[in-house]
């Protein structure tokens, strides 16, 4: 069950547009409002944790979960070395108004369209939730934590433009960061492939 926490932070931490937009409110001082954009983030991953882990329980074969835990560590590894690889860019300048600050709608539905948030949900909801038998009421109950781990993420971010504020002009701090959430990621690939590949197949 660690490897599904250790993931999902992996991938919910790592800097991408919504914790960006996070931390350019901490710099402006908006956290209390920006508060409303971190549920709606929450709250999409809600959605999408709930939604994909019933249809991964009810449609994948047990048979093909080693195969298709194969694929999962794959899929991990490439975003593993996406992370790494990522060119970071703190010069936030989203297209707001001066003094009009992102609500709940925004975060969930641009957390909805965000290429990151099935990057976070489908290994899980497809691959590790079947595998470790979580199922029914447990697929809520999960669901419900990671969705408050997701709420945390671009919170986190924004209290980082806070304490930090100005000083994180320099790209480096994100490099640093960016590689350690890429081993996070290539750990939790080597321990399903371990786990769920290997152990299954011999």
């Amino acid at each position: 069950m660690i490897t599904i926490i250790t993931y999902a932070f992996g991938i919910m931490y790592s800097p991408g547009p919504v914790n960006l937009l996070s931390i350019h409110s901490g710099i402006s001082g908006k956290i209390n409002e920006h508060i409303g954009f971190c549920i709606g983030i929450g709250c999409a991953m809600l959605i999408l944790f709930m939604a994909l882990g019933f249809l991964g329980n009810t449609f994948i074969n047990p048979i093909y979960l080693p195969y298709i835990s194969l694929l999962g560590c794959c899929y991990i590894l490439y975003i593993a070395l996406k992370v790494m690889k990522a060119r970071v860019s703190v010069s936030v300048e989203p297209d707001l108004e001066e003094g009009k600050t992102l609500s709940f709608w925004d975060g969930l539905f641009m957390q909805l369209l965000n290429p990151k948030g099935l990057l976070a949900t489908l290994p899980i909801a497809t691959i590790q939730f079947p595998a470790g038998n979580i199922q029914g009421s447990a697929i809520v109950i999960w669901s419900i934590g990671l969705s408050i781990l997701a709420f945390g993420a671009p919170l986190s971010y924004s209290l980082i433009g806070v304490v930090i504020g100005k000083k994180l002009n320099d790209p480096i701090y994100f490099k640093i960061f960016n590689l350690f959430m890429s081993v996070l990621l290539v750990s939790v690939a080597i321990n399903i492939g371990y786990e769920y590949v290997y152990l299954k197949l011999i």
